[in-house]
C-alpha cells in the first residue's frame, strides 16, 4: 500500500551512477548589488519639479511607460526615491528593538530551566493567544542544529550509522526535505571544499600504490561501514523554481506557525495597481504582476479556518530563480531587475494592507468603455466559427473539424414486420370461436407492444439522449458560446480583491504616516529579510491622487527607504539559527498586542 511513497522524495544520485567528468561546473554565487541612494535633505521632500536629467512627468506615468523588462532603468527607482541600506542588523530592521528577545540568555538555559521560565517569556499577541517562549526557541534551535548528512539519512529513510542514533527532525522535517533536494544542484557549503591538487605535488607511483592498498583494506574489512556518497550532479541554474519557493516557505513556517500565522498562495493574482490622475478625464489605469506569496494571520475560529478566511497580509514572500548576477554591480542589469521585483512585492503588500475598512472600486466601474455597447449599440454580426457555421447551413455543407457542431442525429429505427395470419378452414359443424377478452387481446398484441420493460427503458433513454442532443446543439449555438459571450459582454475587468481575505494592516503603527513592509527574499540557497518603509502619501500617488508637486515629477512623499539584512545560507547551521532569530523578532513585532498609546493616538518612539 505504501510501497510507492519513496518515489515522492527523489534522492540525490549516487557516486557510482555518474562519471565525475560529466558533472557541470558549479553556478557562481554573486548576490545582487543594486544600492541606489537619494539625497536625504529637506529640499528634496518639497521639490517642485523633477531632478535635472529626468523628464518632468508624474511617477505613475513614468512607471506605466515600462512595457518590457529592458525598459527599466535606474531613473525609475530614482523617481520613486529608493534608497537601499544593505547589511542591516536586526536592531536596525525591526522598528522597536525591544521586541527582540535576549537570545543569548535563552541559549544559556538548560532544558529544565527553559521549562520553568517558558511561561514568563511568552507575551500576549494581537490574536488573543500567547507568543512562543524560550522552550519553543530551543526546540527550533536543536532541530536546525542537526548535521545535514544525518538529516538527509532520515529524509531518505536510511538507517543511521552503526553506533549513532537516528536523527529526529521534528518540525524541521519539511525544511530538510527541501534542503535535500538542493543537494543535487548546489554544493553543500557546510562541508570544507575539496583540496585542489598542487602541480608540484603530483602523486608518485609509490603513494598511489599505498593509497590503493589502504582503500582495498578498508573495502575488505567487514567492520568498515559502506555508505553511498551523494553529491551535486547539475548546476544551480537548472534547479526548478518551485524548489526554492518551497524551501523559503518551509523555513518561514518554522517560526510563523507558533505565532498563529501561515504562508498562503494568493487566490487572486497579485497586482500593483497604477493610475495616472483620477481627476483627469483621460486617466489611465494599469498594473504590474508579481509571483510573490503572502504571510497571513490565521483565523481563531474553526469555521473561518475551514472557509479559507485569511487576515492580513503581514509580509510578502518572494523567491526568485535568477542566478546570473554579475560580479561588478555597476554594470549588472539583473540586480536592477531583482530589486524591482522586491519593491513590487512590497508595494503590492502595502496596497493590500491599506484596504482595511474600504470597499473595492473596480477598474473601469461606470466608465464608458465598460458600460456602453460596442458597434454603436448595434447587435453585431457573427464572429469566428459562427460565420463558417452560418455559411455551412445555407449551403448544406459540413465544416470539417468543427468541434462546436452537434453530432449527426441517429438513424430512424426499422419499421416492424407486418403480422402474418394463417387462414384455417372452419367447418360448418364446429362450434363458434370464443370471444376475445381485452386481456387476451393485449396478450395477442404483446409482441408488438411498446410497453415492455426493455422497450420502455430504450424509449426513455432515447428520449433523454435526444433531449441532451437538443440541449447540446442549442448550447453550441453561436450566441450561447461562452467564448463569444465573453467577447460580446461589456463589463469592467475581473475583481482584484480576494473575497475570503480580511485585509488589515496588522502590526502597523496607527499614528505613523508610513507602513513598514517586510519581504522574505530568497535567492540561490540563501534567505534575507527586507524592510521597505512605504509612505502613505506614495500609496495615494499610485492611486492617482496627485498634487502640483507630483504632476511636475517631484516626490511629495520623500523617499522609499529599503533596509536589507545579510544573506543567510541554508546549508550552514549557524546562519540558519541567525535567520530564525531575525524572523522571530519580525513576527514578535508584527503580532504584538496594540498598546494604549497606539490605540489612543499617543506618541510612539520608533527607531530605524
Amino acid at each position: 500500500m505504501f510501497g510507492s511513497l519513496h518515489t515522492l522524495i527523489p534522492a540525490a544520485p549516487v557516486l557510482s551512477n555518474i562519471k565525475p567528468e560529466d558533472i557541470p561546473l558549479p553556478t557562481p554565487i554573486n548576490f545582487p548589488g543594486c544600492y541606489p541612494k537619494v539625497q536625504d535633505d529637506s529640499d528634496q521632500h518639497q521639490a517642485d519639479s523633477a531632478p535635472s536629467g529626468r523628464a518632468q512627468k508624474p511617477v505613475t506615468k513614468l512607471l506605466q511607460s515600462i512595457v518590457r523588462p529592458t525598459d527599466l532603468s535606474i531613473s525609475h527607482l530614482e523617481a520613486l526615491g529608493v534608497q537601499v541600506i544593505p547589511d542591516s542588523t536586526p536592531e536596525e530592521l525591526i522598528p522597536d528593538p525591544s521586541f527582540i528577545p535576549d537570545f543569548a540568555a535563552w541559549d544559556a538555559l538548560s532544558s529544565e530551566e527553559a521549562h520553568l521560565k517558558n511561561e514568563s517569556t511568552r507575551k500576549r499577541l494581537n490574536n488573543g493567544a500567547l507568543s512562543p517562549g524560550c522552550q519553543t526557541y530551543l526546540d527550533r534551535k536543536r532541530e536546525l542544529s542537526i548535521a545535514n548528512d544525518a538529516a538527509y539519512r532520515t529524509v531518505r529513510r536510511l538507517p543511521a550509522p552503526k553506533g549513532q542514533p537516528q536523527a529526529r527532525l521534528g518540525n524541521a522535517y519539511e525544511f530538510y526535505r527541501h534542503l535535500e533536494l538542493f543537494t543535487g544542484f548546489w554544493d553543500d557549503t557546510s562541508k570544507p571544499p575539496p583540496p585542489e591538487p598542487k602541480p608540484d605535488e603530483a602523486p608518485t607511483s609509490e603513494t598511489t600504490k599505498d593509497a590503493n592498498d589502504d582503500a582495498k583494506e578498508k573495502e575488505d574489512d567487514p567492520n568498515t561501514p559502506k555508505e553511498a556518497e551523494y553529491f551535486r550532479t547539475c548546476s544551480g541554474d537548472k534547479m526548478p523554481p518551485d524548489y526554492r519557493g518551497g524551501m523559503v516557505t518551509a523555513f518561514l513556517k518554522l517560526v510563523a506557525y507558533d505565532f498563529g500565522c501561515n504562508v498562503s498562495t494568493p487566490r487572486v493574482e497579485p497586482r500593483l495597481l497604477l493610475t495616472t490622475n483620477v481627476s483627469s478625464p483621460r486617466s489611465r489605469s494599469s498594473y504590474f504582476t508579481s509571483g510573490c506569496t503572502f504571510l497571513f494571520r490565521s483565523p481563531t475560529t474553526r469555521e473561518a479556518a475551514r472557509a479559507g478566511i485569511v487576515e492580513g497580509p503581514l509580509a510578502a514572500v518572494s523567491a526568485r530563480h535568477t542566478t546570473s548576477f554579475s560580479s561588478t554591480p555597476s554594470t549588472d542589469r539583473e540586480s536592477l531587475l531583482d530589486l524591482s521585483r522586491e519593491l513590487i512585492s512590497a508595494l503590492i503588500t502595502a496596497q493590500h494592507r491599506a484596504r482595511e475598512g474600504k470597499t473595492e472600486k473596480r477598474i473601469g466601474e461606470n466608465a464608458w468603455w465598460a458600460t456602453k455597447p460596442r458597434w454603436g449599440g448595434g447587435p453585431g454580426g457573427p464572429i469566428g466559427r459562427e460565420i463558417e457555421a452560418q455559411s455551412a447551413k445555407s449551403s448544406s455543407d459540413v465544416i470539417l473539424g468543427d468541434k462546436d457542431a452537434p453530432p449527426p442525429p441517429p438513424p430512424p429505427p426499422p419499421p416492424p414486420p407486418p403480422p402474418t395470419v394463417s387462414p384455417s378452414p372452419v367447418p360448418s359443424s364446429s362450434p363458434a370461436p370464443p370471444s376475445i377478452t381485452p386481456s387476451t387481446s393485449s396478450l395477442v398484441r404483446r409482441p408488438y407492444s411498446s410497453l415492455s420493460p426493455s422497450s420502455s427503458r430504450g424509449s426513455s433513454s432515447s428520449g433523454s439522449s435526444s433531449k441532451r442532443l437538443k440541449t447540446k446543439s442549442s448550447s453550441k449555438d453561436g450566441k450561447q458560446n461562452p467564448i463569444y459571450d465573453a467577447y460580446r459582454r461589456v463589463q469592467p475587468p475581473n475583481p482584484t480583491w480576494d473575497k475570503k481575505a480580511k485585509y488589515s494592516a496588522i502590526g502597523r503603527v496607527k499614528t505613523a504616516d508610513y507602513d513598514d513592509i517586510f519581504v522574505i527574499s530568497g535567492l540561490f540557497h540563501h534567505i534575507s529579510v527586507v524592510r521597505v518603509r512605504v509612505p502613505t502619501r506614495l500609496l495615494e500617488v499610485l492611486e492617482g491622487n496627485l498634487n502640483d508637486i507630483d504632476k511636475r515629477g517631484g516626490r511629495s512623499w520623500g523617499k522609499l527607504e529599503v533596509r536589507r539584512s545579510p544573506w543567510f545560507d541554508f546549508f550552514k547551521e549557524e546562519e540558519r539559527i541567525k535567520a530564525v532569530q531575525l524572523l522571530w523578532g519580525v513576527m514578535a513585532w508584527l503580532m504584538r498586542e496594540e498598546t494604549t498609546a497606539e490605540q489612543g493616538g499617543g506618541d510612539v518612539v520608533m527607531s530605524g
